[in-house]
């Protein structure tokens, strides 16, 4: 369920300050206290008390001291922020190495055009042959790149939090060259087609740096696999 969804009463409630810039809410006081133990509000989130017309960080509240303590959160202490976006806790969107020059605002802005899916173990998350329309980063858990010949597995790679994968189709929406599995139960955040072109149009100062990222990435693959084929060359004309 949406902020936008939960019916508060009117003149009461919490809003939040998010690092993203966005002020979400207003929301209820027990989903307040689950988005603290999500981790998507910490002990120096601003917070708008609707009804006191005032605006305090979250452990500085009375009431939500105790929640803080119950998590052996520091009162006054800054911790790392995090953008407010559901299913994703603070750490995994730094895990990704294309975001890596991204600050805490710019990832909470970016977040936005995103969409959080979940893969159970065994999962095909993409399918060889069908049409690229998304490319994946994965946050959490592990996938196997793989393609199916004469009926055998031909595992190509595995890629493990931090990595991505399907981004070719962000440029040419062909077909998929491969399977992608999951190997254990894994999140992704899919970035498709038609958000990434709201991104370049609508936030331009982001899609500079995610592109150069991934053309950077996209150049060491393309490096390394240069050099698998000279080894494999040399060592085949070695064995001659």
């Amino acid at each position: 369920m949406s902020v936008a969804e939960i019916e508060i009463e009117e003149g009461t409630g919490y809003k939040i300050w998010a690092v993203d810039d966005v002020v979400y809410g207003p929301i209820d006081m027990p989903t307040l206290v689950s988005w603290i133990k999500d981790e998507r509000v910490l002990d120096d989130t601003w917070i708008f008390d609707v009804a006191g017309d005032t605006w305090e960080k979250a452990a500085e509240m009375g009431e939500l001291r105790t929640v803080f303590r119950g998590k052996d959160a520091k009162a006054g202490i800054a911790q790392p922020h995090a953008p407010l976006v559901a299913g994703i806790k603070p750490g995994q969107l730094r895990r990704v190495k294309i975001l890596g020059e991204m600050n805490d605002q710019e990832i909470g802005r970016f977040a936005q055009f995103m969409e959080v899916q979940k893969a159970s173990q065994f999962h095909t998350v993409v399918k060889q042959g069908e049409r690229g329309d998304a490319m994946f980063m994965l946050l959490e858990g592990e996938v196997r790149v793989r393609q199916m010949i004469s009926g055998k597995e031909t595992v190509l790679a595995t890629l493990r939090a931090g990595e991505f994968f399907g981004d070719i189709s962000l440029f040419d929406h062909g077909p998929r060259s491969a399977d992608v599995v999951a190997n254990e139960h894994s999140t992704v955040l899919k970035v498709s087609v038609d958000d990434f072109k709201r991104l370049t149009k609508e936030a331009p100062d982001l899609a500079t740096p995610f592109l150069s990222a991934v053309c950077k990435t996209l150049v060491s693959r393309i490096r390394a696999d240069n050099k698998r084929l000279r080894d494999s060359i040399s060592f085949s004309r070695a064995a001659r």
